[in-house]
């Protein structure tokens, strides 16, 4: 895999479009050769949740969120629920790693086409908390920020369950 950070032009949204695909290589390249039983590890004591294959699964619906729900007004069918709200970190742990990359990625790639071809100041068709409606350049963003912050723990995670660093 090649990531970069230099995008190939300098307007707005290569610039994010090329910021957000290097964080999701990140996070993909941090799986690499880790082994089943490591990537359903938890190994922070105060943080049960907190696998590769959680946060994995957590990085793609976080996606589907901002995306379809948020941004294109879709029904909310992530795995989560008021009782469970972090379920789809809990439910990772039983799916394999490949099964969960796979899906992420396909998740990208359709979310790629979609700020290829839509302007960065369109506004999200589901209002947030505050009642207000994230366009499109706001989301890209977020999701740099939460994938980026995410990278973070898949180096911790990483390190503490099988010594690997440096990806």
């Amino acid at each position: 895999m090649t990531r970069t950070d230099m995008p190939p032009a300098w307007d707005e949204r290569t610039q994010l479009a090329t910021f957000l695909d290097y964080a999701r290589d990140t996070a993909r390249a941090k799986c690499e050769g880790i082994s089943p039983e490591d990537a359903r590890r938890a190994p922070l004591p105060g943080s049960p949740l907190m696998t590769v294959s959680g946060l994995i699964n957590h990085l793609s619906w976080v996606e589907y969120y901002w995306f379809e729900v948020a941004f294109l007004g879709g029904e909310d069918e992530g795995p989560w629920t008021d009782e469970d709200p972090d379920r789809e970190m809990r439910i990772a742990v039983d799916m394999p790693l490949a099964d969960l990359l796979s899906e992420y990625e396909a998740r990208t790639t359709r979310y790629r086409a979609l700020v290829a071809s839509t302007d960065l100041d369109t506004p999200s068709k589901r209002p947030q908390r505050d009642d207000r409606y994230p366009d499109l350049r706001w989301i890209l963003l977020h999701l740099i920020e939460e994938t980026a912050r995410h990278n973070g723990h898949l180096d911790m995670i990483r390190e503490i369950v099988d010594g690997t660093t440096g990806v």
